[in-house]
């Protein structure tokens, strides 16, 4: 039983891929601790068929291994390819969400002490600076390879900004809890985001996302500026009335980006 061989035909059979359970298993067995049965099988078998295991193998073994970001959105449904392009994001890393927390926690921390009003100007500023480093050749490290995926630029450009903004919401919102003696209006910070964000990709095809994003900022910082003390003792911007005019800007911007999405299909308009 110790020198005991699989017979020729099985041999055969099992490089052709025609045996079957429970010889296979047996053949399996045996071929895992048989060195000479393992060469005739390499013997029997047919070149092409040899060369495409060593591929599938190779295959395997190149394939980067998923994050923790990648395996989580694979596990809600999203496909692993897309999964892939938004987990390359370079606003999703651990580093920049480290970055982001400390400014919340460090602006939450200013507003208590100072005035409530810098939490609301400051936490609109993040989703913004997130969109503009989430696509793009200077920032976007498989920048080329999103822009041979197969899918339009446009949706993966929105994959990409609704991340981000479904992040810096969650983390701002959080750290809006640190506020209570403001109520509700600690959410004050939630329609500028809406409106800054969706203004800077409407803005994108014409500047490219960095200076759009830069645009968006300042006009938003001068905004801010001009209005300040207009709104009781706050800015213009977070009274009923400012937050209405930041809803329809969300809107009219919206509009906008829709009518020009095309664009976004052109690699030299984004560069």
């Amino acid at each position: 039983m110790k020198d005991w061989h699989l017979p020729d035909d099985d041999i055969r059979r099992y490089a052709a891929l025609g045996l079957a359970p429970p010889v296979l298993w047996s053949a399996d067995a045996h071929l895992a601790a048989c060195a000479a049965c393992r060469e005739r099988l390499t013997a029997a078998a047919p070149p092409d068929l040899v060369g495409d295991g060593w591929a599938r193998l190779d295959a395997e073994l190149d394939a980067p291994l998923p994050g923790p970001v990648e395996r989580l959105l694979v596990r809600v449904g999203v496909p692993d390819h897309t999964a892939r392009l938004l987990a390359a994001t370079p606003t999703l890393r651990r580093s920049w969400l480290a970055a982001v927390v400390l400014t919340l926690a460090l602006t939450a921390l200013l507003a208590n002490l100072a005035h409530p009003a810098v939490f609301l100007v400051v936490a609109p500023l993040l989703p913004l600076t997130g969109v503009a480093l989430s696509f793009g050749p200077r920032v976007d490290p498989t920048f080329e390879i999103a822009l041979v995926a197969p899918m339009h630029t446009f949706r993966l450009v929105l994959l990409r900004c609704a991340a981000v903004l479904a992040t810096t919401t969650a983390l701002s919102g959080l750290a809006s809890l640190a506020m209570p003696d403001l109520g509700l209006a600690a959410l004050g910070w939630f329609l500028p985001s809406l409106a800054l964000t969706v203004t800077s990709l409407a803005l994108s095809p014409r500047f490219g996302p960095v200076t759009a994003a830069a645009l968006v900022g300042a006009g938003w910082l001068a905004l801010v500026a001009a209005t300040f003390g207009a709104g009781g003792g706050r800015p213009a911007v977070f009274v009923p009335a400012g937050q209405l005019l930041l809803a329809l800007t969300t809107a009219a911007a919206a509009a906008v980006l829709a009518r020009h999405h095309r664009a976004f299909e052109t690699p030299r308009r984004i560069r």
